[in-house]
């Protein structure tokens, strides 16, 4: 049996999952549509703990993403791929348009952050990653990805991660820049907060 086909038997399998176990669809629409949005929530979140490390992280996961994401448009131009519905009849659960399915953008994202988190927070990188799983799983489980769709738009997240991760850490003048970057930030931020106190003060008075 070929890949090809293994990868639509393994499909097709999940996909039926959303007659056999339809309670669970309106979670699964969930998931494709809209639990990607925890992630930008997350990132939102971590820059303004005003921590310098999870600023840190948060430039170095965005950087990552944006190779994630150039990644997978090369390769969805060299390997183009239709959907599952287009040739055939599936249990489609979602409204999508009939695009390039390979890879996966939503498993890109989804790990590319989920893996940035995790290389520098550990535990809440877990937590981070199963999301991620379950976002993926539910693109095939809506009928619009193949399993080798999010399986390699996971494995690109997760290597774009790793390797600007390793980039920024090993490499001296990055680590310099990204660290001058969010100074600079800083002292910015600093002084519109400082001029808001001001203001707000004087306000106060008249």
């Amino acid at each position: 049996m070929g890949i090809s086909q293994t990868d639509d038997l393994v499909f097709q399998f999940i996909n039926h999952m959303a007659v056999t176990f339809s309670t669970l669809n309106p979670f699964m629409r969930f998931l494709s549509e809209k639990a990607e949005y925890l992630f930008y929530l997350g990132i939102i979140v971590y820059w303004f703990t005003r921590i310098h490390k999870n600023r840190q992280m948060v430039i170095t996961t965005l950087f990552s993403a944006c190779v994630g994401f150039g990644l997978g448009s090369i390769l969805s131009h060299f390997f183009y791929r239709d959907r599952p519905f287009v040739h055939d009849t599936v249990n489609q659960l979602i409204e999508h348009s009939a695009n390039a399915s390979f890879p996966s953008d939503h498993s890109i994202g989804a790990f590319v952050i989920a893996t940035g988190i995790g290389l520098f927070h550990k535990k809440d990188g877990v937590i981070w990653l199963v999301l991620a799983g379950l976002i993926s799983f539910s693109r095939i489980w809506n009928g619009v990805h193949y399993p080798s769709d999010v399986i390699t738009g996971a494995f690109i997240g997760v290597i774009s991660a790793l390797m600007i991760y390793q980039m920024v850490h090993r490499w001296s003048v990055a680590y310099k820049c990204l660290n001058v970057g969010i100074d600079l930030y800083e002292k910015i931020e600093k002084k519109i907060w400082i001029n808001y106190k001001k203001d707000r003060s004087s306000n106060l008075k008249n």
